[in-house]
């Protein structure tokens, strides 16, 4: 249930999930309003951005983007910045306009509203923040400090999971992987502070200084929760021994990949063997659930593990460690501005080189938008989605889905029994654009103006109780995971859907004013980019119905194995940054989705010409033809630029590969690119061996 897990900025664009999460400086930097200017969206094409003294069949990530660090620098209070960021910035300010007018008491405002103007304007006093300090939290800090023995951790730990605490374990709500009509129960392991568990291990000497600047980071968080200087590093120094243990009885990312390995139906009994310290059924009493009778134990290893650790660490290093989780999982929102500084400086400037911290405004409309997102939502969605986008994009949505079956039947490595299945599959995909059908109850959601972190823990309580509320109950497949103002996308294997959010569906990932070239190279791209997911290494091995199911012949599986590992190998060659490189492996899904993605795209593309009679190789006033608008949109919309701090944490925890790679590893890949740049066969963009999925 923990929406807070971490400090890490996590802005997984175009993926599974999103989880954005930045921290704040001092309340000189956030307390007064931005002059943001609410600049014109560039549009499909943008001149400004190409570098046309790069030779596109040697570099096309230079030529289609070079110039636009130029025109848009990575802005102070950010680790990267790219074209997505630009519309991310947009949606701030669409957002800052209808939170500053719902903040306003007036009787016009509908029940929702008056929630969601006043928890923003709760979250923007920081003078009352100030005031109230620790306050807030005491209770809970008085609970940790009153544990005499870990057979009292059951309770807290139930209190800790509504709350979004990340400590020790992690309990929710899941699709059942093997009837994906169910919603089961599943725990899983958690309580880590750094990024993921192999930067507890990881040899070499940037490593090790990041695990000493986070020492040092707990060790100032420490004393500003009033330990003496010696007191608060030795302490920092047992968090780090624990959460060491922690990490090496978790599984890695790589392995997390992989369903099978993360799922293991288990009674509730099963459970009660690996770690008996925890009751598990007054836990999951406690939890307000429906009765729990079996739990998805998704890594089994790491809950054995747990009791031995448990017996092993003294309870003054729990309780230390309880207290850190504690207030390290607290939006700093809703703290005072010296917990935020060191959280900024480790997990932002430390990890991703950021230089700045970011307005309190955007930090508010963030944690507004998680707690009452489809509140909100609402308002975004009568303010500034129109009717018309959402028809254009249901049948561009349809276009590349009809462009997915023409190709199955294309595919020579294929069988016709695992054919007739793919396509069952594909038949069965739920298009999901712009908003929900309806919207979600907040009524029973309590938000008192001037307690801002009152209504966050609140916010979390109810998101965590709805949740799980769904335990045993049939899946509710109209439900969304992302919010309407959301700049991003997703595919769901249990639910077989693709979600494409309002805040993603404008200028210039799409526009009605931009060339059918234009739509196609950008929104084209990322609907193909969802529903190649289905189809992805790991999607692959759910049915149409959302259930983990082998529905592949073995030769067939054996085929697909050995395309994908071309992608593993080639994106693994590639250079993040310094000595790092990309994981191929980790990476695997976002790459199969970019390049079958865009080659979807690309067929919807040629028949949408077709029928509209477009000569597809006769250059227009933009100099460009519409194959060329085409690839140079499927470019521009990865333009951007990290910091190499940024890039490095990336390659290391993200799931996608980096902007210029999601460029160069697709067009690499199609013989159409190098054809319509007049490309050499062995020239960079267009090698003699390219890889091909789907």
């Amino acid at each position: 249930m923990k929406k807070h897990n971490g400090a890490i900025t996590v802005l997984a664009l175009v993926g599974i999930f999103v989880a954005i999460d930045v921290p704040f400086a001092n309340p000189q930097v956030y307390s007064t309003v931005e002059t943001d200017k609410n600049s014109p969206l560039p549009g499909g094409l943008e001149k400004r951005f190409l570098d046309t003294t790069a030779d596109p069949c040697v570099n096309f990530a230079q030529y289609s983007c070079g110039n636009f660090a130029k025109v848009y620098p990575i802005p102070a209070d950010r680790p990267s910045f790219d074209a997505f960021g630009v519309v991310f910035d947009h949606n701030e300010l669409a957002l800052r306009a209808l939170l500053e007018k719902l903040e306003t008491d007036s009787p016009s405002r509908t029940p929702n509203e008056v929630k969601v103007g006043d928890f923003y304007a709760s979250c923007m006093d920081y003078d009352t923040v100030h005031a109230a300090g620790l306050k807030p939290i005491q209770p809970d800090l008085d609970r940790i400090a009153a544990i005499k023995t870990t057979k009292e951790l059951t309770g807290l730990m139930a209190r800790f999971d509504l709350i979004g605490v990340d400590a020790l374990f992690n309990y929710g709500e899941q699709q059942d992987f093997k009837d994906a009509r169910k919603q089961i129960a599943e725990v899983d392991q958690g309580g880590l502070g750094l990024p993921e568990r192999d930067y507890y291990f990881r040899a070499g000497d940037a490593a090790e200084k990041t695990r000493q600047q986070y020492v040092r980071y707990v060790t100032n968080t420490l004393k500003l929760l009033g330990e003496p200087e010696a007191d608060a590093a030795r302490d920092a120094q047992n968090i780090m021994k624990l959460e060491t243990a922690l990490a090496r009885i978790s599984m890695d990312i790589n392995s997390r990949r992989d369903p099978k390995n993360v799922y293991h139906l288990m009674n509730v009994s099963q459970l009660a063997e690996l770690t008996p310290e925890i009751n598990w059924t007054d836990f999951f009493a406690r939890s307000g659930a429906p009765p729990v009778t079996e739990v998805n134990v998704k890594n089994p290893d790491f809950f054995k593990g747990l009791a031995a650790l448990l017996n092993s660490t003294d309870i003054e290093t729990i309780q230390v460690y309880l207290r850190w989780r504690l207030v390290s999982s607290v939006p700093r929102v809703a703290l005072p501005a010296a917990f935020g500084e060191e959280r900024f400086n480790f997990y932002q400037r430390q990890l991703q080189g950021q230089l700045k911290d970011r307005a309190r405004w955007k930090l508010c409309a963030q944690e507004t938008d998680i707690a009452l997102g489809e509140a909100l939502g609402d308002a975004y969605v009568k303010a500034y989605f129109p009717p018309e986008s959402k028809a254009k994009t249901v049948q561009m949505v349809k276009d590349i889905e009809n462009a997915m079956d023409k190709e199955i039947d294309t595919l020579n490595w294929m069988s016709p029994e695992t054919r007739i299945k793919a396509k069952e599959k594909l038949h069965l995909v739920a298009d999901k654009v712009g908003y929900p059908d309806h919207w979600r109850d907040y009524s029973s959601l309590k938000v008192i103006r001037g307690d801002a972190l009152g209504n966050i823990l609140r916010g979390e309580e109810f998101e965590s109780r709805r949740q799980l509320a769904k335990i045993g109950k049939p899946v509710d497949r109209g439900e969304w995971h992302m919010t309407p103002p959301t700049v991003n996308a997703y595919y769901s294997q249990s639910m077989n859907d693709i979600n494409f959010p309002a805040g993603i569906l404008q200028s210039p990932l799409f526009s009605p004013s931009s060339t059918d070239a234009e739509n196609y190279g950008h929104i084209g791209g990322l609907i193909g980019h969802e529903l190649t997911h289905g189809f992805d290494d790991q999607g692959r091995k759910f049915d149409g119905n959302g259930n983990l199911s082998d529905w592949w012949t073995a030769e067939d599986a054996k085929k697909f194995e050995a395309m994908t590992d071309c992608e593993v190998k080639e994106y693994g060659s590639f250079t993040a940054v310094d000595e790092v490189k990309l994981n191929g492996k980790l990476t695997l899904g976002e790459n199969t989705a970019d390049n079958g993605g865009l080659r979807l795209a690309w067929i919807a593309f040629q028949a949408d010409a077709g029928h509209k009679a477009i000569a597809l190789n006769a250059k227009d006033d933009s100099g460009y033809t519409p194959t060329q608008q085409f690839f140079l949109a499927h470019g521009q919309e990865w333009c951007g630029s990290d910091r190499p701090e940024s890039l490095r944490l990336g390659a290391q925890t993200d799931e996608h590969s980096p902007d210029k790679f999601r460029i160069n590893g697709v067009v690499q890949n199609m013989p159409e690119f190098g054809q319509a740049f007049g490309c050499k066969t062995g020239q960079p963009m267009m090698p003699v061996n390219a890889c091909r999925v789907w």
